[in-house]
């Protein structure tokens, strides 16, 4: 397995300080030293369903489980036979205690126009849009897309769509028509719900317009319903589409939530896979909620007193996880943003911080770059004191940034959770318990309660801490993706066929002596862009489908705010002229193909790309020359080693 720059990475990690949480974070938290999470922790690895069932008797069922763990990877279940239902956790059981009329969402969008909902409202607007879709036919079971931006609309539907028992798809507003229009198309969802415009940096994203072009070659959908964020003039085809305002007057406020079997699924997201095409990650409904909530609850530590934002965009899980299921179960105040951090000015974090007094904020890796970025003397103009908690997920959390917050932004006193998850596991298995666990500058923590990780080496045997190997989950737990829409074998292979019985993340990692884990980088061909995970695969196909382009190669880079960047080598037809206008046109057929966020850094224009014997592209050394500026490792593969001179060449190396 290689993973790259990795020496220096352990150096850095046997070099890394403990820090203590403080007293005042201690005395609140669920759990209040090391020596209880060990013991606890020990426990409940070696019987993982005893914890999985402590966390399941703090939420309501409507009917209960038969056994609390079935089965064994891959083919397991949890809570067999029990009965829930999301939204009746997340929403109506709220409404018995005296949460009733705390806010539940507090909205503010970039253009400075806000909203709160308390529980009682969300419930009503819940119930009133359910009455909306079964209106138009949907039942439990039916796929519903959703290509919306962070709005307490979209929180409304994703939550009546579990009311009903129906399993949504957010598809990121940042996506593509032809991204869109894929994966409507694999999940065959029946109703998309958009809005007409969204913000961002002060621009207009015609949310509509680009959801007419999807599903033009959409053929399951049947209803499209729009919200009017903008209340801009947009195209409605008659019989096809529908006023999200017209639509609920007059809609009931009452509406009784569908019991679902816990292992039914919840909800599909996509995510990028090495064979270019998405795939449609399953998450069961009832484990989903039971894994979110622990998540939530004990990496937060989030409680009845606070004021909780998390960043993350409704079109990735992050939010799904720790806001929409895990904030609302938890009966938390939370703050919905729309639109850039940074817009419209670079302020503007700070400024939401102070304004509603959040004391737990959760964001990537990318965004904490990008305020340290800022300088240290622009959050002195704010009152931060209300800080009490930093979260972060979606890629590494390097030292220097971790740092930084913790002494500018947390004064030396406030708490970082730097945790790991994917998409997959629906959650965190490894975190910081804030009032409990040393921190380490960079960590991902350590497994939380519930889950058996390991590091392993290519044989599948497990590796002596400081070792780095092959990061796996040898037990199941209850929010672990139960399939990939459709195509099961993909599930299996993907997932369960490098070490038999253990969840491959495909993650490389390292576990130190004080048990905290290290999260390295992928060990697949998948490029984390600020937290977004994008196939090189999918960038190479939209690259070549360009005219005199007959082969594509696109590689990470490292990037001080991102993390890493896709940079692309491109192979042209003899005679096609290279050019600065032909390289801009490659970038824009990427953004037109994914989106945005996958534009590559930087498209390099060649007539040779190194290759194996076999032919195969040896994209190792390409990652070398844009980070090292030459090929320093073994080039005994090589078929041609004037190819690789020719390269250099190409790119200004030599």
């Amino acid at each position: 397995m290689e993973i790259y720059g990795h020496e220096e990475s352990l150096k850095m990690i046997q070099q890394a300080r403990l820090i203590e949480p403080s007293e005042s974070i201690r005395s609140v938290s669920y759990v209040r030293s090391m020596n209880e999470y060990q013991q606890k922790y020990e426990k409940t690895k070696a019987s993982p369903e005893l914890f999985w069932e402590e966390v399941a008797k703090e939420l309501r069922w409507m009917a209960p489980w038969k056994e609390v763990l079935t089965g064994s990877l891959p083919d397991f279940q949890f809570f067999r036979g029990g009965m829930i239902n999301i939204c009746d956790n997340c929403v109506d059981r709220h409404l018995e205690t005296h949460r009733r009329n705390k806010a539940a969402i507090i909205w503010e969008g970039e253009d400075g126009s806000s909203k709160v909902l308390t529980y009682q409202m969300l419930h009503d607007e819940v119930c009133r849009f359910a009455n909306v879709l079964k209106r138009h036919g949907v039942k439990k079971g039916d796929v519903i897309s959703v290509y919306m931006q962070n709005l307490p609309e979209t929180f409304i539907a994703l939550l009546a769509c579990f009311r009903i028992g129906a399993v949504y798809n957010t598809v990121f507003a940042g996506f593509s028509p032809e991204a869109l229009r894929e994966r409507i198309n694999d999940s065959k969802a029946k109703i998309l719900i958009t809005a007409d415009v969204s913000y961002r940096r002060g621009r207009v994203i015609p949310l509509k317009e680009n959801a007419d072009k999807a599903i033009a070659e959409a053929p399951t959908i049947e209803k499209v319903i729009v919200f009017r964020r903008g209340g801009v003039e947009v195209p409605m085809t008659p019989g096809r589409d529908l006023d999200w305002s017209e639509e609920m007057q007059g809609a009931g406020r009452d509406y009784p939530c569908e019991p679902v079997e816990a292992n039914e699924p919840g909800l599909l997201i996509y995510t990028s896979g090495t064979s270019g095409k998405p795939k449609g990650i399953v998450h069961a409904h009832g484990g989903f909620l039971v894994g979110t909530y622990a998540y939530t609850k004990y990496s937060l530590d989030l409680q009845e007193r606070d004021i909780y934002w998390n960043t993350a965009d409704i079109g990735w899980l992050t939010s799904h996880i720790f806001v929409l299921v895990g904030g609302l179960a938890l009966g938390a105040t939370v703050i919905l943003y729309e639109g850039a951090l940074d817009h419209p000015h670079p302020g503007r974090v700070y400024e939401m911080i102070e304004r509603y007094r959040v004391n737990k904020l959760f964001s990537a890796p990318t965004a904490y770059r990008m305020l340290v970025k800022f300088g240290k003397e622009l959050p002195q103009q704010y009152d931060l004191s209300s800080l009490e908690l930093f979260a972060s997920v979606g890629e590494p959390f390097n030292p220097e940034a971790w740092e930084w917050v913790y002494r500018h932004l947390g004064g030396g006193k406030a708490v970082i959770s730097n945790t790991w998850g994917q998409t997959e596991t629906g959650g965190t298995p490894l975190c910081g318990l804030p009032g409990a666990v040393p921190m380490k500058p960079g960590s991902c923590g350590v497994p939380l309660f519930g889950h058996v990780l390991d590091i392993v080496d290519e044989k599948g045997e497990s590796c002596p801490d400081g070792v780095p190997g092959n990061l796996i989950i040898r037990r199941p737990f209850p929010s672990l993706a139960r399939d990939v829409y459709g195509d099961r074998e993909r599930y299996l292979n993907t997932y369960f066929s490098q070490v038999p019985g253990a969840y491959f993340t495909g993650d490389a990692a390292v576990r130190d002596a004080d048990g905290h884990y290290w999260v390295l980088g992928r060990t697949d061909d998948v490029i984390n862009v600020s937290g977004h995970r994008i196939s090189t695969m999918e960038m190479e196909s939209a690259l070549v489908a360009y005219p005199n382009v007959v082969e594509a190669a696109v590689v990470e880079k490292p990037d001080p705010i991102k993390g890493a960047v896709p940079v692309a080598f491109v192979l042209l037809e003899p005679g096609t002229e290279k050019s600065k206008e032909l390289e801009e046109a490659l970038m824009n057929q990427v953004v037109q193909e994914i989106g945005a966020f996958a534009r590559p850094a930087r498209i390099y224009l060649v007539d040779a790309l190194p290759r194996t014997r076999s032919g195969k592209i040896i994209r190792r050394m390409l990652r070398e020359l844009v980070t090292e500026g030459q090929v320093k490792g073994d080039r005994t593969g090589l078929e041609d080693a004037d190819a690789l001179e020719q390269l250099m060449k190409d790119i200004g190396n030599v």
